[in-house]
């Protein structure tokens, strides 16, 4: 019955007055209910006033009223002293600092405190409510037949009631309550946490929590041989999370009826992710030696999951055993069933999701962070590149990974700073640790394209690539690897392994494994570039990649024979297994036709091993006495020669060199030796190439090296006389005195010869030291000795390097280019390159690559001949 207006029209002044008089009365029982502390005993002449309003069809009107004045009277007795609790933490940055840690949980006993009171007045409100429904269904049981069922009224006028408290709160709530929320149950998880590891450490068993809620009795019994999990536990140890837990629940409940659901979910929520985060770090930290990713989980299923389980049912939140989904697991689970929950619900089924998905993307942005890191100190590193590879499967974010690894390369690997060797040894350990991540090679391709574009910028990138593979170090910068285990072996075990599963895949398949893989198949990422097929894709060669750095595979074996070439010539025996096993490997990998030439040299090693061993066997008698032989003990047996085959070989450096007459005779006998042999062919030394043997016998000493022929032929020039000046020794050797003055640093800083001015200053002189000196003492500058010495070394190259015989070659362009600059003004690298392609088509062809192009113009530029602007190249004015 609603209240009509209308209806008092018709009302004589009796009925008026009778109405205005229970009107007041209904007001006063009102106050005396409502106001002050209350009386509930105000409540029983609730029903006849009720009763007379609503015969007048005022029910509407009590009804409203009633609630207004229950409004009035929260807000009165209740609100604002709940919040005045909360007037001293106002300042929300300063929560959980020092100032507010000075009362040992301060949070538990203000929140405590202020829900049990304002739940109490709620309560009160509640009960007095009760009695208006009760007036109410009175009343209608009295005009009507039927009986009315009390749920009716109540179920609206609760509603209503509910509707008003959170809406009085909601709206004047302060903004740093959420914040004092989320500290109280920080603070409590970090409590029931450490509650945890003390019951861990004392009884060693992993903790959970009961599994059928807290302070209920136990819905499942405990069968003969079964454990249960909880009696692992200390017995104080479990009391003390049970109630823990309990109080928990109670605040989340009460915060629940004010209307503070959201906000309660979102806090403890944040805090148990807070949580989460920090025993992420702790347990992944800097050690990526070790997997984190199943301890992580287990510690999700212990604690977490098993407090929210806890915390669910004391809320009410049971099992849906008649839904399926209430059984929907991870999909990254490590167990098909949660430990210590014989059902769970579907709230925490959500809750696992949500952790997991938390965890691994915390993981994650932890791992990528410190992937530069992780890829250094690969292949130890590789559980942390397994526990990522999980994470990026789970999340999809490898846009993520790629942003933020090429971010790190640029700012801390590609720099001036960093060597060409450390560059290419962490490009491999990255191509190896992202085929691990990424099998399928398209973020490899993203990430590694930053690297190859610096280091074709570097001038002796080839030469290190060329070291890197045929060195032993096994591709690790810090020659960790296995002896003799170079990264081109490592390589090619690897390619023999993939095709033979490519083999395997592609050959060994009956119909049903060809169905399975076909159903198994996925298409490519949207990042993959279009015109790589996946197949391609899938068989990721390192090799190839770092071929394709240079962009040409002729320049890498061009500066490899150069390499070999030198390494042969230095070599004081014929031992070239290891040169071999590159060979053959290299040949896997370019072709037989590309390493033709090297192949060919390393037969002159060979074939020179067994024309020296008939020379020498051919030798009957031994020299004649009183020869000059006999008198400086030289033979042939002191004499081993490399015999080139100069067409198939680099360009070798020639240099004018005097040497003794007894070795000049003993080269002679030798190449007489050899024509009489290999008729009608002839040596021609090369004198200033090979290695030497010498023993240096003083007084009190003798002392023993290994050197290059000018070395040799500088210090026996002193058997003669103990003292030279610079011009005459150079001009007995045959050099210039620049050249002497750079070699004989090597005898002066082993402590051989001593240094003096003479009576001109570019006329040095130089004695043999008569008494042992130790080197260091000399007085010398050792380290301008030590820098004189490097530049010595670089000068005694024995074969051109790939620089100098490409700058010879191009000799013959120069002119085509610089009056192709007089015509056009400025020309591009590109315009250029094809220009010369175009026009330069007769003998010397021009058939050379863009990079080496861009390398000759580049010394152009440092002989001051030609100049870049902007991108062009002009004549130098």
């Amino acid at each position: 019955m609603l209240w009509d207006p209308e209806a008092l029209d018709s009302l004589d002044d009796a009925a008026i007055g009778d109405v205005l008089q229970s009107w007041a009365s209904f007001c006063g029982c009102n106050d005396a209910l409502l106001c002050g502390r209350g009386d509930l005993s105000a409540g029983a002449d609730l029903v006849p006033l009720v009763a007379a309003l609503c015969g007048y069809g005022l029910c509407s009107l009590v009804q409203d009223h009633f609630l207004h004045s229950l409004e009035e009277a929260f807000k009165s007795n209740a609100v604002l002293k709940f919040w005045k609790h909360f007037d001293a933490f106002s300042d929300a940055s300063k929560l959980g600092t020092t100032d507010f840690q000075v009362q040992e949980n301060w949070t538990e006993e203000v929140l405590s405190k202020s829900l049990e009171e304002i739940c109490l007045e709620k309560h009160y409100q509640e009960k007095c409510l009760l009695m208006l429904v009760h007036a109410l269904q009175s009343y209608e049981e009295s005009i009507t037949d039927e009986k009315m069922k009390i749920q009716d009224y109540r179920s609206s006028l609760t509603s209503k009631y509910q509707l008003m408290v959170s809406s009085i709160l909601l709206t004047t709530v302060p903004v740093h309550f959420p914040e004092i929320l989320r500290s109280y149950f920080k603070e409590k998880l970090e409590e029931l946490s450490n509650m945890m590891a003390v019951g861990h450490e004392e009884d060693g068993c992993e903790f959970q929590f009961n599994n059928i809620g807290l302070g209920q009795p136990s819905q499942r019994p405990i069968g003969v041989g079964e454990m249960d999990i909880d009696t692992c536990y200390h017995g104080s140890t479990f009391v003390k999370n049970n109630t823990l837990v309990n109080n928990i629940g109670k605040v989340v409940c009460d915060l629940r009826n004010l209307g503070f659901t959201s906000m309660t979910e979102d806090a403890y929520a944040s805090s148990i992710l807070l949580l989460l985060k920090d025993k992420v770090h702790d347990l992944a930290g800097d050690d990526y030696r070790t997997p984190v990713l199943g301890s992580i989980k287990e510690w999700i299923q212990a604690v977490p999951l098993q407090f929210l389980h806890a915390l669910l049912v004391y809320l009410g939140d049971s099992p849906a055993q008649d839904n399926e989904s209430s059984g929907l697991k991870s999909p990254l689970a490590s167990s098909p069933s949660y430990p210590g929950i014989e059902m769970p619900s579907e709230g925490l089924v959500r809750w696992q999701l949500r952790l997991e998905y938390f965890a691994y993307e915390t993981l994650q942005d932890l791992r990528i962070g410190k992937l530069f890191e992780i890829i250094v100190d690969y292949p130890e590193s590789s559980p942390a590149i397994e526990d990522l590879k999980q994470c990026l499967e789970y999340t999809g974010q490898h846009s993520k990974l790629v942003d933020s690894f090429i971010s790190s390369l640029r700012y801390r690997l590609l720099t001036a700073g960093a060597s060409t060797n450390d560059i290419l040894h962490q490009y491999v350990s990255t191509i190896k640790a992202l085929r691990t991540i990424d099998p399928t090679g398209v973020f490899l391709e993203a990430v590694g394209e930053p690297i190859r574009d610096y280091l074709r910028g570097r001038k002796d990138t080839i030469k290190c690539i060329v070291t890197m593979l045929t060195d032993g170090s096994g591709g690790n910068s810090t020659g960790a690897g296995n002896s003799g285990d170079s990264l081109l072996e490592e390589l090619n075990r690897d390619a023999e392994n993939q095709e033979s599963a490519d083999y395997d895949d592609d050959t060994n398949l009956d119909d049903k494994q060809a169905w399975i893989n076909a159903e198994r198949w996925e298409p490519d990422p949207v990042e993959a570039d279009p015109s790589k097929g996946s197949r391609n894709r899938r068989k990721i060669d390192i090799l190839g990649m770092i071929v394709g750095i240079i962009g040409s595979k002729d320049q890498l074996v061009n500066e490899y024979r150069v390499m070999l070439a030198e390494k042969l010539l230095n070599k004081s025996d014929y031992d070239i297994d290891s040169e071999i096993r590159t060979l053959e490997l290299l040949k896997i990998h370019f072709g037989e036709g590309s390493m033709q030439k090297c192949e060919i040299m390393l037969n002159d090693l060979i074939d020179s091993k067994r024309t020296n061993a008939n020379i020498k066997a051919s030798i009957l008698q031994p020299p004649a006495p009183g020869s000059e032989q006999e008198e400086t003990c030289l033979s042939l047996d002191h004499l081993d020669s490399t015999i080139i085959s100069s067409n198939f070989w680099p360009t070798i450096q020639a240099e004018s060199l005097n040497i003794p007459t007894a070795v000049e005779q003993l080269l002679s006998d030798y190449a007489r030796r050899f024509h009489e042999i290999k008729t009608p062919r002839k040596l021609l030394w090369k004198k200033n190439l090979g290695t030497v043997k010498l023993e240096l016998q003083f007084e009190d000493r003798s002392m023993q090296f290994t050197v290059s022929p000018m070395h040799a032929v500088i210090i026996m020039q002193f058997q003669e006389q103990t003292s030279w000046t610079s011009k005459n020794l150079a001009a007995a050797i045959g050099v210039p005195t620049d050249t002497l003055n750079k070699r004989i640093n090597f005898w002066i800083s082993k402590g051989v010869l001593a240094e003096s001015v003479g009576s001109d200053s570019d006329n040095h002189i130089f004695t043999i030291v008569s008494d042992m000196v130790d080197p260091n003492k000399t007085g010398i500058n050792n380290t301008r000795c030590e820098g004189i010495l490097a530049m010595d070394e670089e000068c005694e190259r024995s074969v051109a390097s790939v620089e100098e015989q490409l700058r010879k070659e191009m000799t013959v362009y120069e002119k085509f280019i610089v009056g192709m600059l007089t015509n056009f003004g400025s020309m591009t690298l590109d315009r250029i390159h094809n220009t010369l392609k175009m026009f330069c088509v007769a003998e010397p062809s021009y058939d050379k690559s863009l990079q080496q192009l861009q390398s000759f113009l580049s010394g152009l530029i440092s002989e001051e001949k030609l100049e870049m602007r902007e991108g062009l190249y002009v004549l130098k004015k």
